[in-house]
């Protein structure tokens, strides 16, 4: 399997795609990759959201939360066009609503909170134990060789993240994916990213909805494609705690608490190696069963 698409030369388009177009000062364009699914991944476009709301704002007030809705699928062989609202500034916090809209419709909102670095408490909750290191689990080249009917599809779509799971992904065949009440897997940007930690935060943004929507499968040993399920996210919430790289390792533990209406509600944190917990993210998806 070619591997062309994947490490620095995937963070390089990466970066491509977050470095938006300024129309004016408070709306921004941004492109798709000439190669990918049928729709705009929903990461990028609040990855792409979060850029126009951060170039709004002071650099020296760090965005630590953000909320919003994906409305309408994305047209990745259209531009997409950010809109900006300065809905706030105050001594400590600015707050920002940032809108894609593609042939003059949102295709998603959002609302994001920036703070000046302040002191006060401190504490977090632990890194899951005994959860082998990305060195002890499978890369993604290893686990696609059991499944060649996946190269086609993977060898196309650009891989900015290393992306190593714990236990089985989604995408493998039915059957094939015991039920488990958490999915954790290992990622990191493939390549060395520029030091601003806005883009940082965009990056780690992209990377929260990459797999999180997967662990509501994960709780029945369900999969993606025929004989499981085809999903779309419907809204997704993050917050960012501490200073961090998106190009260094971190752990994504993921699991769901609820299931129910043909939609499944996600929940994650994210790790550094050395155990600090620097994200979480919330996400409820839609989950539609389709034919084998």
């Amino acid at each position: 399997m070619t591997d062309v698409l994947s490490g620095q030369h995937a963070v390089n388009e990466l970066l491509e795609l977050l470095d938006l177009r300024k129309l004016t000062a408070t709306t921004f364009q941004g492109s798709s990759p000439t190669v990918g699914p049928q729709r705009v991944f929903g990461g990028q476009v609040a990855g792409q959201a979060l850029v126009a709301a951060g170039r709004t704002v002071d650099p020296e007030r760090h965005v630590h939360s953000l909320h919003g809705y994906f409305v309408r699928p994305g047209d990745p062989d259209e531009p997409i066009v950010y809109s900006v609202e300065n809905v706030r500034d105050g001594q400590s916090f600015s707050v920002r609503r940032s809108v894609a809209l593609q042939h003059d419709r949102p295709i998603f909102f959002m609302s994001a909170s920036f703070q000046v670095e302040q002191e006060g408490l401190d504490h977090q909750g632990r890194s899951p134990l005994d959860v082998p290191g990305p060195d002890e689990v499978p890369t993604m080249g290893e686990r696609l060789a059991k499944y060649p009917e996946r190269h086609s599809i993977w060898e196309v779509i650009p891989r900015p993240i290393d992306v190593r799971y714990v236990g089985e992904p989604g995408w493998v065949r039915p059957g094939d994916r015991p039920s488990e009440p958490h999915q954790r897997v290992w990622m990191r940007f493939d390549g060395k990213l520029p030091d601003d930690p806005l883009l940082h935060a965009c990056a780690l943004t992209y990377a929260s909805d990459l797999t999180l929507l997967d662990s509501v499968l994960s709780m029945h040993g369900a999969v993606w494609g025929p004989g499981g399920f085809q999903g779309a996210s419907l809204d997704h919430a993050f917050w960012l705690h501490r200073p961090f790289r998106a190009d260094e390792w971190f752990l994504y533990d993921c699991w769901s608490p609820s299931a129910s209406g043909g939609r499944g509600l996600a929940s994650g944190r994210m790790f550094t190696l050395d155990g600090s917990h620097v994200a979480s993210a919330v996400q409820e998806g839609l989950l539609r069963p389709v034919g084998r």
